[in-house]
């Protein structure tokens, strides 16, 4: 409980500095409302489009989970089987590091025109967005074992696959929650460049609305609730990671 209050309490300072920063912009340069306007606006105009906006808010959220889920979990399990058989391992990893340095934002349109514009596409993106990215460090976190259990495991001629369950998937679980966290942050990002490049629904439909008829304070409240989206998704994979390795400290 204290831990949570710990959390909630860092959040409001969070919110009261970003805030305190934007009002000071406002007043300072007094920009035109649809620009940027003040937070207060934004605030007052919430209530009136609160349920058009937390339709949108759960079709991304959705959409981010789903991705998350997916792309964490056959990331993980390509990372596995890439350990248990090496000459796949030799073939796929160079792959793998190719695509990790693509502009996988650039194929969103090809999604789109592929799988067309619900759901799908955003999920695939999500996917492929931490997919590789879990799967080198899940698949790093196999290799780095400590030379010592290694020599144990081959001088008592343990099985492949009984090394992997009782040495490496233990040891490997800290580059594992690395990955998750990694997979938290940009998992949303996925989803929402999914649906600029073509939606039904979603925060980033209503941001390309509400640009299009230049009502900031529907853009702005779209941006707010895709932030509070990452944070919570972020908070529930570090209450995860300490489930996962209690034994690590963090600074």
């Amino acid at each position: 409980m204290s831990a949570f209050l710990s959390v909630c309490g860092k959040f409001l300072v969070g919110v009261l500095v970003i805030f305190g920063i934007w009002t000071l912009l406002v007043v300072l340069f007094e920009p035109p409302s649809f620009m940027l306007p003040g937070p207060l606006e934004v605030l007052r105009s919430f209530p009136a489009n609160a349920p058009f906006l937390l339709h949108h808010a759960g079709i991304t959220a959705l959409e981010t989970v789903i991705g998350f889920v997916l792309g964490v979990s056959c990331g993980a399990m390509l990372a596995v089987w890439i350990w248990l058989y090496p000459l796949a391992g030799r073939i796929v990893m160079p792959t793998i590091l190719v695509t990790q340095a693509l502009p996988v934002f650039a194929i969103a349109p090809v999604l789109v025109l592929w799988l067309g514009f619900g759901m799908s596409s955003k999920i695939v993106m999500a996917i492929l967005v931490i997919f590789f990215a879990v799967t080198s460090t899940v698949y790093d976190g196999l290799r780095r074992l400590d030379s010592g259990l290694v020599d144990l495991a081959r001088l008592y001629r343990v099985p492949r696959f009984r090394e992997l369950w009782v040495f490496r998937l233990p040891a490997a679980l800290p580059a594992f929650v690395s990955g998750i966290r990694v997979a938290a942050v940009f998992a949303p990002i996925g989803a929402v460049v999914g649906e600029w490049a073509g939606a039904k629904g979603g925060l980033a439909f209503i941001m390309l609305q509400a640009n299009a008829r230049g009502n900031a304070d529907l853009l702005f409240s779209a941006v707010i609730l895709l932030a509070l989206m990452v944070l919570a998704l972020r908070y529930a994979v570090e209450h995860l990671s300490k489930l996962l390795v209690p034994w690590q400290v963090e600074d």
